[in-house]
């Protein structure tokens, strides 16, 4: 006759037991009408501290430290992209970012999974579907499909990561629900097919800005010789322009729904020669963005020569028409469209505009391997290692975040203690850009012609 198998002595405190099983210590209780049975610990006393703690909040009627509520992906999708609008204030265009990639695993739920709840996820099973996925590049429905390039994948893997954090957060996945998205250890994941980064030298330089029209050549020009980012560009004012000193302000402007990618503001000095262009570029005009659509008249705009402040009045007045026509409060997308089509009617260039005539005299000059405008900001950072400036000033000109893995960049306390002067970096940023002196003197022959 076989012996029946001992059960194990449960222990309780109030509503709550626990007991030893397997060598491990499990809870058992009832959540209302459901029972819970769970593994908590490996030691008892820490079982005990956990029963205890969950006794407690059943006695007060409050959530228990293992309940959760089940969602579906797509609402918890819904409810990340809104902390991260609401709470974070995470700029416009990080929030399209994420919502983006975060579409392809609701595509995912939709077509392959049986259940749409967000804990019925095998995380391997996704990157496979994934890796099967033709995406437009630039996201226009009429441009030739490919696949998902590593690094385009490992960026939604991130955010897919970063989703399950948050649910995690919010308790809307199953305790011991382990993030599936962080076992696929993304740090490690090889970027084999990543599209090469065109660094400029000296000749193909002047042979770009040759090829250049008298609308495109600003553009680049300044990009090239300060190292900004397109979009800080674009948005740049004549307000934040100081010629007679020779410095562009780059400023967050969060009035009118644009924050620099990094939120980092800076100064970025300036030669002569961007500074002669700036003049022409500017001319007579007083306010609104120093470089302006094609063929736009700034004078027989409404909004063509206002400065900063006369702007973000206009679309104060604009969201409070809005909102007054509207039962509900306006959502930040709303907000963002009506401050987008103030800076159109200001003048403002798009970024996509930007691009294409960067690849446009890029392909005339023969350089058909570059086909971003990014090419200037790292041609920048290039020639000013190649002239030996300094990595902080590097850091301070380019705008750059400080690693999170060591403070200031590398820098530990060195970086804390040291405060660069403006003098200093003007002059090293200047000595750097005189490296290549044939587009300057292209620039100062461009500067001087007087526009018709």
């Amino acid at each position: 006759m076989r012996r029946r198998k001992k059960s194990a002595q449960r222990k309780r405190v109030g509503r709550v037991s626990y007991y030893l099983h397997h060598g491990a210590w499990y809870l058992y209780y009832r959540d209302g009408d459901r029972p819970v049975r769970l593994r908590v610990a490996d030691t008892e006393d820490e079982a005990e501290q956990i029963a205890a703690q969950v006794n407690a909040q059943l006695a007060s009627s409050s959530p228990t430290l293992f309940s959760f509520t089940s969602v579906s992906f797509s609402e918890l999708r819904q409810a990340f992209l809104n902390h991260h609008e609401t709470v974070v204030q995470s700029s416009p265009a990080t929030i399209r970012r994420y919502r983006s990639a975060s579409q392809h695993l609701e595509n995912y739920f939709d077509e392959c999974r049986p259940s749409d709840l967000a804990h019925a996820i095998r995380a391997d099973q996704f990157v496979a579907w994934l890796r099967k996925q033709k995406v437009s590049p630039n996201g226009h429905p009429n441009t030739a499909k490919r696949a998902l390039r590593d690094k385009g994948l490992r960026f939604v893997l991130e955010v897919c990561r970063s989703v399950y954090i948050y649910a995690a957060q919010q308790r809307f996945l199953p305790p011991y629900f382990e993030n599936p998205f962080s076992k696929l250890n993304l740090e490690r994941m090889r970027i084999e097919d990543a599209k090469p980064i065109f660094v400029f030298d000296a000749e193909d330089e002047l042979r770009f800005f040759q090829k250049a029209d008298d609308w495109t050549f600003p553009i680049h020009f300044i990009l090239a010789k300060t190292g900004l980012r397109s979009g800080e560009l674009i948005h740049l004012l004549i307000e934040d322009v100081d010629l007679e000193n020779g410095w562009l302000n780059i400023r967050n402007k969060p009035e009118l729904y644009w924050k620099i990618k990094t939120r980092r503001e800076r100064s970025v000095p300036l030669i002569k020669e961007a500074v002669a262009v700036l003049r022409r570029v500017i001319g007579n005009r007083t306010a609104g963005p120093v470089f302006i659509r094609h063929q736009f008249d700034p004078f027989n705009s409404l909004l063509g020569n206002l400065d900063q402040m006369a702007l973000q009045e206009e679309l104060r007045q604009r969201i409070s028409h809005a909102d007054s026509g509207s039962v509900l409060t306006l959502s930040q997308t709303i907000e963002e469209k009506l401050a987008r089509a103030v800076w159109r009617e200001a003048g403002v260039i798009r970024s996509e505009r930007v691009r294409t005539s960067f690849i446009r005299t890029a392909k005339s000059a023969g350089l058909k391997q570059s086909s971003c405008p990014k090419s200037w900001r790292h041609s920048f950072a290039t020639l000013l290692q190649d002239a030996n400036v300094d990595p902080l000033i590097r850091q301070i000109t380019l705008g750059h975040k400080p690693s999170e893995d060591a403070r200031n960049g590398g820098l530990g306390m060195t970086g804390v203690y040291t405060h660069t002067r403006a003098t200093t970096q003007k002059r090293e940023i200047e000595r750097a850009l005189r490296l290549w002196p044939q587009s300057l003197a292209y620039a100062r022959q461009w500067a001087s012609v007087i526009k018709s």
